[in-house]
């Protein structure tokens, strides 16, 4: 990016708190991105899979001795194959118990499937050829003989007795368990309780939806016996550790790399099969092997999000104060539990569950379920969606129910701002937050006391106009706070900045190299950041909205140590004690005098032409963003269909660095939250275990249209106190408000025009079929 300026313009113009246009940009737009697919290296050859037909079966044999003489045909693998070659399976969860006290449990997932088969999709067999066709062909002469089991793949008849068994050492189905809170307490302030709602709350699985698939490209040097993964990922070190743990490998024998990501949204965190199948066949092979993954394979191979089923009751006094919530939950984690995907279910979103309410007593229990499906994981807002989706239903329930204005209601539970810093009743501690401002905010955004004109208005056109609001907080930081950094100035009148997080499609780099210009007080232009490569420095990547966060507040800090640095060797340059030499914009003076060296100038009379920084740092604690979210919707009653009229939102992100990006986020979040609200979901059949909605055919992404605008501010006043820039994670909190946002708005409509006992039965995806049979159907 060419920017004709003065480095005080620049400061100016182009530092923190400027909407300084993505630096990222310019390559994408002229078509000179470089993704996985785009490199191509001499002597590439490609990897196809063959994957079960079937969502549970025992593999009788496997034949692939017509594969193995097909043209351009170099490898074929089955699972055994890789079993006596002693590659492990990949790690499952750890670290929980079952209701008794055992550690919990997960199927071995191997890299191909050996024996049994336990989900519609699984690899069972791999096949390395010259070009893609010829190992499509190779694959389909694969001859695989099943012996079809009994299935299941809803996670309530899989805890039933005399379910199938997907686990042998998990004859109940239930991977991991956790309870929380005080079961005694909870049930006297139920028996106290004036009022006492409950609801089903369904969170719906439902797919990540990357532009650009999985892809993964190895390549093994000869010479240095090391393997390069280039690879679309969010947590490159994360993927070499395990990939290089599944071959038996050093991890200094790896590297990964990372170039343009096509989105991620949690879903390309961590090695999949694919990956170690690809290393395992470059080493065997010797040469490049490449993997990209078709659309069908991301819809049945790539892991899924959401897919929680809650019982949820709230118990309340005569005024409306909260007393006590209960949550009762089944997670369907899959065939194969992650320890991510249980992780989110039972612990992440536990986290949040009370949210911005001031409420102490609680009694939560949630069941990780294996079922025969797709494992669940990592996805845009990774359970603080569905944790705040069952609150924010429960509350507007609750105004209904009880006859107290739902702002009201909000009002006399919210956490006060004297009561920071506040421990929830999960032991997370908010270091601040102003929820009821941030609430008011937002009522004059969407103009609320004026919604009985539109109302009136679309009644005169046959619709129903409803009104939704969520008021919420998140948990930001993956709770991996410390991040490595190295800062490089080159003599060349460039500083280069090298992070372990990663940029996939949210402008990191962007955000990184204005948080530089403030240090330095240099040209952007100057500012060179440099991201995914594992050779260069390790650390967790991208995930948990942590890169601004703690891999922002890290790049603050090396570049503060640098200047430090630098300034201790421009006092030896310049003949003066340390204390008397002042930087500013590129420049070390002494004071009191008209003696100077500029920044470049001192990098070039160091040995090595530059000065070098590597500096790790942390954060003290995880952020809590926050925000209030208000919706209005049209609902036409002859057709069930749902129409977003208006969406204003005020968002508590702390400092904002670029105000541009930050909206884009918002908003993007916000549109993947209505599309699980309307559209959205990863259907299988029970009777079948087949996925039905595996394609873009079936599956209801959400469309640019699904919105006809957005109001989005931004409320800077209540800096975060837990990092040094005082922002807060802002990746996914547009996606947690949106949904229950919507839905309420739509539980609205109905009540309105007379149907208030049909509100609390609604379930996303509200699409019109499910809606529309909603309205004719008696209560």
């Amino acid at each position: 990016m060419s920017i004709d300026s003065t480095p005080v313009q620049d400061h100016l113009r182009f530092g923190s708190g400027q909407a300084v246009r993505r630096l990222e940009d310019d390559e994408l737009l002229q078509g000179r991105g470089r993704y996985t697919d785009d490199v191509v290296p001499a002597g590439q050859a490609r990897l196809v899979f063959v994957r079960s037909p079937y969502p549970h079966a025992r593999i009788i044999s496997v034949d692939v001795s017509a594969a193995r003489d097909m043209p351009g045909v170099l490898q074929v693998l089955t699972g055994a194959d890789l079993v006596a070659a002693g590659v492990k399976p990949i790690p499952g969860v750890a670290g929980f118990k079952r209701a008794d006290g055992s550690a919990a449990v997960t199927p071995a997932r191997l890299a191909l499937a050996s024996e049994r088969v336990r989900f519609a999709g699984e690899a069972v067999a791999a096949v390395v050829a010259d070009t893609p066709q010829q190992a499509r062909d190779a694959a389909e002469a694969i001859m695989v003989d099943y012996d079809e089991l009994p299935m299941v793949v809803d996670p309530a008849a899989a805890i039933r007795p005399g379910a199938p068994v997907i686990c042998d050492e998990a004859g109940d189905n239930i991977s991991a368990a956790a309870r929380y809170g005080n079961v005694e307490a909870c049930e006297a302030a139920f028996a106290a309780a004036r009022h006492v709602v409950r609801l089903q709350v369904n969170n719906q699985r439902v797919v990540p939806l990357t532009l650009e698939p999985r892809s993964v490209l190895a390549e093994f040097d000869k010479t240095t016996l090391r393997t390069t993964l280039r690879m679309s990922t969010q947590t490159p070190s994360g993927v070499r550790d395990t990939v290089c743990d599944s071959l038996g490998l050093p991890y200094a024998s790896m590297r990964v790399l990372v170039g343009d990501v096509g989105g991620g949204f949690g879903m390309k965190t961590g090695a999949y099969p694919e990956d170690v199948v690809a290393a395992y066949c470059s080493r065997a092979l010797q040469r490049p092997v490449k993997w990209t993954g078709e659309r069908s394979e991301e819809f049945l191979a790539s892991s899924h999000g959401r897919d929680l089923q809650s019982q949820a009751e709230l118990a309340l006094d005569e005024t409306g104060k909260i007393l006590a919530l209960r949550v009762a939950s089944l997670a369907n984690v899959g065939a194969y539990a992650t320890g991510a995907g249980v992780a989110i279910q039972l612990m992440i979103g536990p986290w949040v569950q009370t949210s911005v309410y001031d409420i102490q007593t609680i009694d939560f229990h949630f069941q990780a379920v294996l079922t025969n499906t797709g494992s669940t994981s990592a996805y845009r807002g990774a359970g603080r969606p569905e944790a705040i989706f069952i609150m924010e239903r429960l509350m507007d329930e609750a105004a209904r129910q009880t006859g107290i204005d739902r702002v009201t209601l909000r009002r006399r539970n919210f956490i006060r701002p004297e009561q920071m810093p506040y421990k929830n009743p999960m032991k997370q501690v908010y270091d601040c937050g102003k929820f009821e401002s941030v609430m008011d905010q937002a009522l004059v955004l969407a103009d609320w006391t004026g919604f009985a004109a539109r109302a009136a208005d679309s009644a005169k056109r046959g619709v129903w106009r409803g009104q939704g609001i969520s008021t919420f907080l998140e948990w930001t930081g993956a709770n991996v706070l410390e991040e490595r950094v190295t800062v490089s100035v080159l003599a060349g009148g460039i500083i280069e900045v090298f992070s372990a997080v990663n940029a996939m499609g949210q402008g990191i780099a962007t955000s990184l190299a204005q948080l530089v210009v403030d240090a330095f007080g240099v040209s952007i232009d100057q500012v060179r950041v440099v991201l995914g490569d594992t050779d260069r420095g390790d650390g967790f990547g991208s995930a948990g909205s942590r890169s601004l966060f703690v891999g922002g507040s890290a790049v603050q800090v090396g570049s503060e140590r640098t200047i430090a640095k630098a300034r201790q060797l421009a006092a030896a340059e310049l003949e003066a004690s340390a204390e008397d030499i002042s930087y500013s914009q590129g420049v070390f003076k002494v004071a009191g005098t008209d003696i100077s060296l500029d920044l470049f100038a001192l990098a070039a009379r160091q040995p090595e032409q530059r000065i070098f920084m590597e500096s790790t740092s942390q954060v003290a604690a995880p952020s809590w963003p926050n925000g209030c979210h208000i919706t209005e919707v049209e609902v036409d009653q002859q057709t069930g269909a749902v129409a977003v009229v208006a969406y204003a939102s005020v968002n508590d992100v702390g400092r904002v660095v670029n105000p541009m990006i930050v909206r884009g986020q918002l908003e993007g979040g916000a549109v993947q939250g209505l599309g699980q609200a309307l559209c959205e979901h990863m259907v299988y059949d029970v009777e079948t275990g087949q996925p039905v909605t595996g394609s873009l055919m079936d599956y209801a992404a959400p469309r640019a249209d699904i919105v006809t605008g957005f109001k989005t501010e931004m409320d800077q006043s209540t800096p975060c106190l837990t990092n040094p820039l005082g922002v807060k994670g802002v990746g996914e909190l547009g996606t947690i408000g949106a949904t229950p946002s919507v839905v309420n708005a739509v539980a609205d409509a109905l009540a309105r025009n007379g149907m208030a006992a049909k509100s609390s039965q609604l379930q996303m995806p509200l699409s019109p079929s499910k809606l529309w049979h909603l309205l004719q159907r008696s209560v």
